[in-house]
């Protein structure tokens, strides 16, 4: 139970901000804005960003329950937090308000987030550190896809 509770918490505000976010996008990737930009390359098809971000958060749940287990301070709380607001704001500024340079410089502050945690906490967690590595590459190509829209068009 010490376990499952944190836990659920974490699914819980995890999934919710991908809603959240989903909702904040509008139609986004489908959306004529989207679909008429020079995309890179190595851009995805649709549905694997929802399969990725679905594997990402319950990596990020486990993760953050095992973090929070081990280290339940202000820091690791407050951190957790200002990924959770970026995560949501990025599909606004983005996909919404069309804001190409805005939504980099989010992801690039969410990069930042998840190497703090990655680096913080990599000694503590040890190998669990892993749980944590599908959002640092999923976000780092999050990003490469941000630059290369913003580069070409």
């Amino acid at each position: 139970m010490k376990f499952i509770k944190p836990l659920l918490v974490f699914l819980f505000l995890n999934f919710g901000a991908l809603g959240l976010g989903i909702l904040l996008m509008g139609n986004g990737p489908t959306s004529a804005w989207y679909t008429s930009l020079n995309q890179a390359p190595w851009t995805p098809p649709n549905w694997v960003f929802g399969a990725a971000w679905t594997g990402v958060m319950l990596c990020f749940s486990f993760y953050m329950t095992l973090l929070y287990r081990k280290q339940p301070t202000n820091k690791v709380i407050t951190l957790f937090i200002i990924q959770l607001a970026l995560n949501i704001a990025w599909n606004f500024i983005f996909f919404n308000q069309h804001l190409i340079a805005i939504g980099l410089i989010t992801l690039i502050a969410l990069t930042f987030i998840i190497t703090v945690f990655l680096v913080t906490y990599f000694r503590l967690l040890k190998a669990y550190s892993l749980l944590i590595f599908p959002y640092f590459i999923w976000i780092w190509i999050a990003t490469s896809l941000n630059l290369y829209i913003l580069i070409f068009n």
